[in-house]
């Protein structure tokens, strides 16, 4: 299929496409890896000034996660169910230097057009395991799910691929993307970064490779943090679904359980040139 025809290009944003997918976020989405903080500290040379600028922070998982490495940590994102997720989270994990911010990207003022730190011009690193990615049909995926490894697992893996076929099954084949149809993804953000004047992106890896537990209960909230599946879509058989979810996913697993390997995280850090 084209990208006339469904692909990001032509897709235009609207508010509708996380709603009602907040409070499924942080029990639905991957951890990411323990290190991260670590690394991307090591890596920017952080030493606790300047501000965290996390675009497109949703419920502030990255931010939180951060927060402690500047003087303060801004997230900005255009779903005021995702910020006052935050803000929650915020004040259970008693970080008290993050603000949230409800705009998008291209609605920035002056003042947090950048991470001003110590260098010039700021830094924009990217953090998440390949394939993640808060709209993205494959976010949950995981590596080595074949052959040997799916055999070592305690538990089997999630059936992700009769997922994706029950949700196209309700929603049809194409991949729903708030009231539109994005079936592609955009990329070559390094070309965009040279661009506007940064170094070509320095990639950094954050390992991992935890075994990590999932539950029904888990892998239906993963579903439903996605945008392709948010609740809203649904409409009316948002119950429906849900039940023939829980029930292809009791049929994989009679325990209940599943289990999944968790990839390493990848930084991409564009830098001044």
């Amino acid at each position: 299929m084209g990208d006339g025809d469904g692909g990001w290009e032509s897709w235009k944003w609207d508010e509708s496409l996380f709603a009602g997918a907040a409070r499924y976020y942080v029990q639905g989405r991957l951890p990411y890896a323990e290190g991260l903080a670590d690394v991307l500290a090591e890596a920017l040379g952080l030493d606790g000034r300047g501000r965290l600028l996390d675009v497109g922070c949703g419920p502030g998982v990255v931010a939180l996660r951060l927060a402690h490495l500047f003087e303060e940590a801004v997230g900005l994102d255009p779903d005021a169910d995702m910020l006052a997720e935050a803000a929650r989270l915020a004040g259970d994990q008693g970080v008290t230097n993050a603000t949230w911010v409800c705009l998008r990207a291209e609605e920035l003022p002056g003042g947090l057009r950048q991470l001003p730190d110590r260098h010039p011009g700021g830094l924009v690193p990217l953090a998440g395991p390949a394939g993640r990615g808060r709209g993205g049909e494959d976010h949950a995926r995981a590596r080595g799910r074949g052959g040997d490894e799916a055999a070592e697992l305690p538990y089997p893996p999630p059936p992700d691929d009769a997922i994706v076929a029950l949700r196209r099954r309700y929603l049809g084949p194409d991949t729903r993307a708030g009231q539109g149809i994005r079936n592609t993804s955009p990329s070559g953000e390094d070309s965009v970064f040279r661009a506007a004047g940064f170094a070509p992106a320095r990639r950094v890896i954050v390992p991992d490779g935890r075994i990590v537990e999932r539950s029904i209960d888990d892998l239906v909230a993963m579903r439903f943090s996605s945008s392709p599946s948010a609740p809203h879509l649904f409409g009316g058989r948002v119950a429906e679904f849900e039940a023939d979810l829980r029930r292809l996913l009791a049929g994989a697993s009679p325990s209940g359980r599943f289990s999944v390997r968790l990839p390493d995280n990848i930084l991409s850090i564009w830098q001044p040139r």
